[in-house]
């Protein structure tokens, strides 16, 4: 049973509508608590997103029967937060068991000690997903349309008329500057210490002194840092400096292979280990997918190193990785002044002379240009007012031009 909210207030709930927010605070959790307020005072609104909801949430399973569930209520003022706040479950528990304002918007008052637990959250929680709150963003950008008609006109309707902008803007990702000899430490030193978890896990002995093999690596790839740093001007200290560069780099893809080839050979014994335990099994699998990935990382770094430094090849753009951690971020440069490269995601957004956001696109891969008629299109079909945008100079080519 998945009740939408409870039929009547009980004792230790608080009346939601009453509720009232620090007005002078700073911080994100009030506005969008401010929000969530305005959703549950407006009721068509807020019919709308239940019906929304209960249409996601597991459509074939009873609304009247069986255990009460955590309510639909409680689900998206949780799922809104997650996806605003970008948090996971853990911090997600710790506002809602601890953070004041969150109860209340959940309708538990200062005496009532009733505490979610992260399981429970996660089953729950997990529905709420970033496809489902684009549809709600669209049910409530049209709530804030009929608001200004409203202010306009003195009534409701629908003849709006859009007029927007659409721009694009750099997300960054948290990565460090990406060099391939930076990257290769990353999968070194995952691949060690991931693979010492492991003997842990079934008794072994093997990289006991882990944490000294991945210091052994770090000072090979800080030699070949250093190495890099020369700017003699002499042709005969050049070559010389180019000497010493190409062996730094050698002994440092060198040691790494070393350890590469070590935690493979491993693995391949760690296969022929009796793992009864189903437990055991799981978490060795799980934690030998991860070795192996970042094995494949370490090679191809390896590879690119080794042309790059000792063939004298150029690395082309699209071999290249630019995070093992974040492996979607891209090499960004929109030519801003003091900003020649960002690391990250661009993303496209669509927002009316009103301040609403219509559409947002993430351009994985994608360049301006690329997106520009199907921001349009699809945001045509959502808001049939829109009867004009504009865009800046990297949306345009020919064929985009109607």
């Amino acid at each position: 049973m998945r009740a939408v909210q409870p039929p009547q207030m009980t004792i230790g709930e608080v009346d939601i509508s009453k509720l009232t927010f620090n007005p002078q605070s700073r911080d994100d959790i009030p506005r969008i608590l401010k929000g969530l307020l305005y959703i549950y005072m407006n009721k068509d609104l807020l019919g709308a997103i239940f019906v929304l909801l209960m249409s996601k949430f597991l459509p074939t399973v009873s609304k009247t029967n069986g255990r009460p569930g955590m309510t639909l209520w409680t689900i998206f003022v949780c799922g809104i937060i997650r996806l605003d706040l970008n948090i996971d479950y853990d911090r997600l528990l710790e506002l809602m068991n601890e953070h004041h304002s969150l109860r209340a918007i959940l309708g538990h008052n200062t005496y009532y000690d009733a505490l979610y637990h992260l399981q429970t959250i996660k089953d729950n929680v997990s529905l709420f997903t970033t496809e489902l709150l684009d549809e709600i963003n669209e049910l409530i950008v049209k709530s804030g349309h009929e608001l200004i008609l409203l202010e306009q006109h003195g009534e409701k309707g629908d003849d709006l008329i859009l007029h927007a902008r659409c721009d694009s803007f750099v997300v960054e990702t948290n990565v460090h500057y990406p060099t391939d000899i930076n990257l290769l430490y990353d999968a070194t030193r995952k691949i060690i210490q991931l693979t010492a978890k492991l003997c842990k896990l079934l008794g072994l002995s093997d990289l006991r002194q882990h944490a000294n093999i991945v210091s052994q690596v770090k000072a090979a790839m800080r030699k070949a840092q250093l190495k890099m740093r020369s700017k003699a001007k002499n042709i005969e200290q050049q070559e010389k400096n180019n000497a010493a560069i190409i062996a730094a780099h050698q002994e440092y893809i060198d040691c790494a292979k070393i350890y590469v080839d070590k935690v493979r050979q491993i693995l391949l014994d760690v296969e022929k280990i009796d793992k009864t335990d189903i437990m055991i099994q799981d978490r060795y699998d799980a934690r030998k997918a991860e070795i192996e990935k970042f094995i494949v990382h370490a090679e191809r770094q390896i590879d690119q190193i080794r042309r790059r430094v000792i063939l004298g090849e150029k690395i082309p753009h699209e071999e290249k990785v630019f995070s093992l951690f974040e492996p979607h971020t891209e090499w960004i440069s929109k030519g801003k002044a003091g900003v020649p490269v960002e690391f990250g995601l661009k993303v496209c957004i669509m927002e009316d002379q009103y301040g609403f956001l219509l559409r947002k696109k993430v351009m994985q891969g994608q360049t301006d240009d690329k997106v520009t008629v199907e921001m349009v299109t699809e945001t045509k079909k959502s808001f049939p007012n829109l009867v004009s945008c504009s865009f800046d100079k990297g949306f345009h080519t020919k064929e985009n031009q109607v």
